[in-house]
């Protein structure tokens, strides 16, 4: 290997690690405050990009159907609480913002699937579109799944997590078929430097990243729903004795996580082919990243991830059959080193 091949898998790792770096903040986020290990994130990803790329080639994305479907599901069990309750559980302010959440806007997003003329509406509209059917998911899988456990331990959460992975993989293979498909690039543009050729799509992946992760800064930093979600983080009895409603906390948290999920699909569908299952092994490698991360840290998080978007693709150049082995062998050492170093916790204490 010269340099200049050196530096070209570096450009190639750097993109995809800035990929798996938002999905491991992702990650860190929702375990943080909600101590759920979000493996159907991955479902996202894939859903993100499927969807837009049925958009590009003309087709209505079923990923519709599957938010309105979900969201009555939500309002059922909002509406049957406060029936069965008489409004202890959920009050009427609460109910017309499920409604509204739930069952409007999921009917919104489904007419405008079925309206528009999907492949005139240009690479924003796609976009906006896309994020606005797959990020909902988010939430209402919290809803549906997570919520009525979240006194549960994180075992339970963690088997809870793995049958919604499945599920949503199911769901996929359904609403997708079993054929890949790659959406259309941002920008189709090259620049030479040096011995590299810098493209437009990888270098729009890398911008994004960085956007999305200094609006997230910004977001915890200086917003009240931010500085909400990391006093829950840190403290969930605390923060809901000071009245901040950890319900809510966690739906958010699952927005930002749908919301970050589909969107690194959209970035990453123009680099590789993706299929109905690909959401997986792609989210697995940003789980890696999280776990460097200690599930904790959201800076080290994202820098575990480039390095295991750098070590993907050197050991794809060097031992492509093994590289799978090479990424997922980087959490050995990690978990080995933490044992040492982290004192057990017993799961009563942590309040």
């Amino acid at each position: 290997m010269d340099f200049s091949i050196a530096l070209i898998l570096a450009q190639d790792g750097i993109t995809t690690g800035a990929v798996y770096a938002m999905l491991a903040v992702g990650l860190v986020l929702v375990f943080a405050v909600t101590r759920v290990i979000f493996i159907p994130q991955g479902e996202l990803v894939a859903y993100g990009a499927l969807t837009i790329a049925a958009m590009q080639s003309g087709q209505r994305p079923a990923t519709g159907w599957l938010l309105l479907a979900m969201g009555v599901a939500v309002f059922a069990i909002d509406m049957w609480q406060f029936v069965a309750r008489r409004g202890d559980a959920v009050s009427p302010k609460v109910l017309a913002q499920s409604a509204l959440t739930n069952l409007v806007w999921p009917a919104v997003v489904l007419a405008t699937i079925q309206l528009l003329p999907l492949q005139q509406i240009g690479l924003a509209g796609q976009i906006a579109l896309t994020l606005a059917v797959v990020a909902p998911l988010g939430p209402m899988l919290y809803r549906l799944a997570f919520e009525p456990l979240a006194h549960a331990s994180v075992l339970v959460l963690l088997i809870v997590s793995v049958a919604a992975h499945f599920v949503m993989l199911g769901l996929g293979l359904v609403m997708f078929g079993a054929e890949g498909v790659r959406s259309a690039a941002f920008s189709e543009a090259r620049f030479a430097v040096g011995p590299l050729t810098l493209t437009g799509q990888g270098l729009s992946v890398i911008a994004a990243s960085i956007v999305i992760m200094a609006a997230l800064s910004v977001f915890f930093g200086n917003t009240v729903a931010g500085k909400a979600l990391r006093a829950t983080a840190v403290n969930r009895l605390g923060a809901s004795l000071v009245g901040i409603e950890v319900a809510r906390s966690g739906r958010l948290a699952f927005l930002l996580a749908g919301v970050i999920g589909a969107f690194s699909g959209i970035l990453i569908g123009p680099i590789t082919t993706l299929y109905y299952d690909s959401g997986f092994l792609i989210g697995l490698k940003g789980f890696v990243g999280a776990i460097i991360g200690g599930l904790a840290s959201y800076p080290v998080a994202a820098g575990g991830a480039l390095l295991v978007g750098l070590l993907e693709a050197y050991a794809s150049f060097e031992a492509s059959a093994y590289k799978e082995v090479l990424v997922f062998t980087l959490i050995v050492p990690v978990l080995v080193w933490r044992s040492f170093t982290s004192h057990t916790l017993l799961e009563d204490d942590e309040s």
